[in-house]
């Protein structure tokens, strides 16, 4: 492993900076079709010799750029939804910094050993999606009601989990609004879309705030996801999304199972 002190000034190679490059378009690809890009940019900077909880700062911070290029797509879902907003972009906020204040208070020892799990919990709500998908869009809302408690605490939870990690968050996220909102499922998908890059980068903030970050590393990755990001949004009409799917989850699960071996 590299030592935490020389990250934020260490110089890349061509070829780390190359998979780094390649592994923030991957992300950026992935979340503009079907989600789950942390689970190809942090596999990435694990596989560089970055500690775990490093690795996940980097990627949360260096992935933001991509998530732009979702709520693009989703602005005449977004735009009618002010109401909502108001009320759930506080509690996002709020604990998006609280996932991400856990996060900087927990020992790297200690992150090392939950990250497997973490991965493989990203991984098992990613095979789960189409499923969650399909039973959102037959829940009915007969009532036409707002269920709150549903509403404000799931959301507050889906972020503080986004601040402390954030693979799959968007899925936590569309399920609690799916199960609270008489809304319908594309709707409630632009609502996530906004809530997840308001969750990500109040992370990726805080992160920036704390420093000793490999700058250089991060940098690579934010690039390659702005590119990937809008590649993503392109081909998202024209790539088969459940071949993707399967190779997300493939890189997920092995991620988890050599950190659990390793």
């Amino acid at each position: 492993m590299l030592d935490v002190s020389t990250f934020a000034t260490q110089r890349l190679t061509d070829g780390r900076a190359a998979l780094l490059l390649a592994a923030g378009f991957g992300a950026g690809v992935f979340n503009g079709v079907a989600g789950g890009g942390t689970l190809i940019s942090f596999p990435a900077l694990l596989a560089l010799g970055y500690p775990a909880l490093t690795a996940n700062m980097s990627s949360t911070v260096g992935i933001w750029p991509g998530y732009l290029g979702s709520v693009a797509g989703f602005r005449p879902e977004i735009a009618d939804q002010r109401r909502h907003l108001r009320v759930l972009a506080p509690l996002t906020v709020l604990g998006a910094v609280v996932g991400a204040a856990l996060l900087l208070t927990t020992p790297s020892h200690a992150f090392s050993r939950i990250a497997p799990w973490l991965v493989l919990f990203a991984s098992l709500l990613f095979v789960l999606r189409p499923l969650l998908a399909k039973g959102l869009a037959r829940l009915g809302h007969a009532d036409g009601q707002v269920h709150r408690p549903i509403l404000f605490v799931g959301m507050f939870l889906a972020a503080v989990y986004g601040g402390y990690f954030g693979a799959a968050m968007g899925v936590i996220m569309l399920a609690v609004l799916g199960l609270a909102l008489p809304d319908t499922l594309a709707r409630s998908n632009g609502l996530r879309a906004l809530l997840s890059v308001l969750a990500n980068g109040v992370a990726a903030l805080v992160f920036v705030v704390h420093g000793a970050l490999p700058w250089a590393a991060v940098g690579a990755l934010a690039l390659g996801c702005l590119v990937g990001g809008y590649a993503g949004a392109v081909l998202a009409r024209r790539l088969p999304v459940p071949v993707m799917r399967v190779v997300i989850v493939c890189i997920g699960l092995a991620t988890g199972i050599r950190l659990l071996v390793g």
